[in-house]
């Protein structure tokens, strides 16, 4: 895909650093390295993303708040500019136990944790083994449950999960050409010079086999292990919560939202009736005012 250049941009390394400023820093896991920014000083807020973004999305958000708090994003293994190594596995299972790894390595404690989408079964076991790390917890359009019971969120993982899905995910990046559109309130907000910067981290068929396809297909096949995750969500309650929800989010419907109110009804809750799947890059300067409200409040 043809990048639509800004003169004014700066590109290393095939990603825009005029709108990606910061620091690369670098973990080291047993299957290779874990890429992250970490801008800021304060209360750390470590923000974890899901499929097929990269801490990327962040960005917005991290410009905003890095003033007063240390703002932390890591990209998982085999997104944005972590190591991709060809034998390690990219199962949900597996990003969740780097993902305790990396916590470990930074000595978080009394952090304020926000996850989005595969973030949330990725980053949510933390909170669940060590209630008391998670100062404050933010949710935004993210689960944490076997997906076997809902009629439509099945068919769906069915299909992704298929022989039929792995072609479209291998051949045809089916992930970030179509199911990423697709899931955005307004299609116009995924403008050309924004989608390239998610489209190059996946630009050979392997690499998109290889990492995306196995997250799509555990939808289903991880069902168990969500499952188990969620047996333990009262882990979750007595701290701080706000959920931020794009209403127009063609794969996580507002029942999805229900759930979370039913399971933490303490949560303070904020709907984007127009915003999709990704609140925070449709409509960044109102979900980086409401984030920043909140914060300073709880």
């Amino acid at each position: 895909m043809a990048r639509a250049v800004d003169p004014s941009d700066s590109y290393r390394d095939g990603v825009n650093r005029r709108s990606y400023p910061f620091v690369d820093r670098w973990f080291d896991l047993p299957d290779g390295r874990m890429h992250y920014v970490d801008e800021g000083h304060g209360d750390p807020v470590v923000f974890v993303h899901g499929t097929p973004t990269w801490s990327f999305e962040w960005r917005h958000l991290i410009r905003v708040l890095h003033r007063t708090y240390r703002c932390i994003a890591p990209d998982h293994l085999g997104f944005g500019l972590s190591d991709r190594p060809p034998g390690a596995p990219y199962t949900p299972e597996a990003h969740a136990t780097n993902f305790a790894a990396f916590v470990e390595h930074l000595g978080l404690d009394r952090f304020t944790l926000v996850v989005h989408d595969f973030g949330g079964p990725i980053a949510l076991p933390v909170c669940l083994a060590s209630p008391g790390r998670v100062r404050r917890l933010v949710l935004l359009n993210t689960w944490m449950w076997s997906l076997a019971g809902d009629r439509d969120m099945a068919r769906k993982a069915r299909i992704a999960g298929s022989r039929l899905g792995r072609f479209l995910y291998r051949r045809l990046n089916f992930s970030l050409r179509v199911l990423m559109p697709s899931a955005f309130g307004d299609r116009r907000k995924l403008s050309p010079r924004v989608h390239g910067q998610y489209l190059d981290r996946f630009p050979d068929p392997a690499s998109r086999e290889r990492v995306l396809w196995p997250l799509a297909r555990s939808l289903l096949a991880s069902g168990p292990w969500f499952d188990s995750l969620w047996a333990r969500r009262d882990q979750l309650a007595g701290r701080p919560t706000l959920v931020l929800w794009g209403l127009a989010d063609s794969a996580f419907r507002p029942a999805q939202l229900a759930r979370w109110t039913e399971a933490l009804p303490e949560a303070h809750v904020i709907a984007y009736p127009r915003a999709g799947h990704w609140p925070h890059e449709e409509i960044p300067a109102v979900v980086a005012r409401d984030l920043h409200h909140w914060l300073a409040a709880s």
